[in-house]
């Protein structure tokens, strides 16, 4: 059987002599140890479950969930060194369902033989079809194997369920600029692995631009201050100090992206001129940004995203329709990819700058939390609670509880906000698009409901 067998720390470790290109310096910065990972706080920090389980050898089958850059090959690579069973390594993309089959059939066999696991490493788990999953199954339950999965996409999707189910989904987040800031330094003071050796020094305003450049990816990060370092070595005058200044970083990150920075402050104010034209109701202008972030290759679904949130945000029940037709955008997408996908995000962003605009029921929403968490936790009125039982009948529960269907408009007296928060009032609708009937019904049931209350309060009622 053809094993992976993880590196040892002399095939990764690259002398302190060595050029900077032997290999690339993001894989030489692989932490070794669990204590030298860096980020992912809530499953690797010092009580982290994850943490745990490698450090005592118990890591059950798991898909690791998270954007480039986020550790998740680290992750895995951290498990095959504290694993005592074999380990094993596959990319969906070059790999075939056929060599994975003879790999899981043999594992039975090495597990009789040593009494331990085989973990099996699939990078790009999504790219094997929902079909070809089910053959990790069955020795999924039978123990034969560890399954260890990353992707980049959503598992829910793109994992079968009764696969999905027999796994732990870790979740991990694109990096903080804390965490790049703290990789960054490893690399500079690590002369083993890293760039220690070298007289490098970095400007904070460099080391922010490099972080933000970096978009929480630490291969990004480490990959840019290579360059950076190369390119700064080889214009050195004086070679007793690099210096990777804040222009010099600039303008190799420029090289790498000319068009189109998805990464650093060009993003933000991209996206921000998508979201303000479309809101300004201009679709020309709104095509054009599109456009720019499309051909400049930002990811269609990170464009989707922010158009579902504005139909619910700007939109809203102004025009219900727009946020309908912006998850069949997305579903379009998923479904048909670029380029012919593209055409469903335009049509898209067209309707969503003609459509009337309300951010009502998003101010609305935001009133709500803020009353919610200012309130504590107040009972629900007894005449709405629930009473299934004879004890809490006795108790009150549902007494006098008016049933809305039998008054005329379904409109009644009963108080459904706690005593404490009565009369409160969150959403104001607006009178734009099909929120007008809307307004007009809110209008028409306060108004009647006011009525109801005061002669619920004469004397004698």
């Amino acid at each position: 059987m053809s094993l992976f067998a993880p590196q040892t720390d002399a095939e990764i470790r690259t002398g302190a002599d060595a050029p900077l290109t032997q290999s690339p310096l993001a894989e030489r910065m692989r932490p070794r140890e669990v204590s030298a990972f860096v980020g992912q706080g809530k499953i690797m920090g010092p009580d982290g479950p994850l943490r745990r389980a490698i450090e005592s050898d118990t890591v059950g089958s798991i898909i690791f969930w998270g954007p480039p850059g986020s550790g998740k090959t680290t992750l895995v690579r951290l498990i095959a060194r504290a694993t005592s069973g074999q380990f094993v390594s596959f990319s969906a993309v070059v790999a075939s369902i056929k060599e994975v089959k003879a790999l899981l059939a043999d594992s039975g066999k090495y597990r009789r033989a040593t009494g331990k696991k085989t973990y099996v490493f699939i990078d790009e788990i999504h790219r094997f079809n929902k079909a070809q999953q089910d053959a990790f199954l069955p020795y999924v339950e039978s123990g034969d194997i560890v399954l260890l999965g990353a992707t980049t996409e959503n598992p829910s999707f793109e994992i079968n369920s009764a696969l999905l189910s027999r796994c732990r989904v870790y979740t991990l987040e694109r990096l903080s600029a804390e965490d790049l800031k703290a990789i960054v330094q490893q690399a500079l003071e690590d002369s083993q692995n890293g760039l220690g050796d070298l007289p490098i020094r970095l400007p904070a305003d460099a080391l922010e631009f490099l972080v933000s450049a970096a978009d929480g990816d630490a291969r990004r990060a480490l990959g840019l201050l290579e360059v950076t370092v190369l390119d700064a070595q080889a214009n050195a005058k004086d070679e007793s100090e690099i210096v990777v200044t804040l222009e010099r970083l600039q303008g190799v990150h420029q090289k790498n992206i000319s068009m189109y920075d998805k990464a650093g402050e060009e993003h933000y104010n991209i996206i921000s001129a998508l979201h303000k034209t479309i809101r300004g109701g201009d679709p020309d202008a709104a095509l054009y940004w599109l456009a720019r972030m499309i051909s400049g290759g930002e990811p269609p679904m990170y464009i989707l995203r922010r158009l579902i949130r504005f139909a619910s945000e700007d939109i809203g029940l102004a025009d219900p329709n727009a946020l309908l037709l912006a998850i069949a955008a997305r579903d379009s997408f998923h479904m048909l990819g670029s380029p012919e996908g593209e055409l469903a995000i335009a049509e898209l962003v067209i309707y969503l700058a003609c459509a009337p605009k309300s951010n009502s029921a998003y101010t609305a929403w935001k009133a709500a939390l803020k009353l919610a968490q200012s309130s504590g936790s107040l009972p629900a009125p007894l005449d709405i609670r629930n009473a299934p039982t004879k004890l809490m009948k006795g108790l009150g529960y549902g007494k006098d509880y008016k049933y809305a269907h039998e008054f005329a408009d379904g409109i009644t007296d009963q108080e459904y906000f706690p005593e404490e928060l009565a009369g409160n009032v969150l959403y104001h609708p607006k009178t734009s698009g099909r929120e007008e009937k809307i307004a007009d019904y809110v209008n028409r049931y306060r108004q009647k409901r006011a009525e109801l209350m005061k002669a619920k309060k004469k004397p004698g009622k």
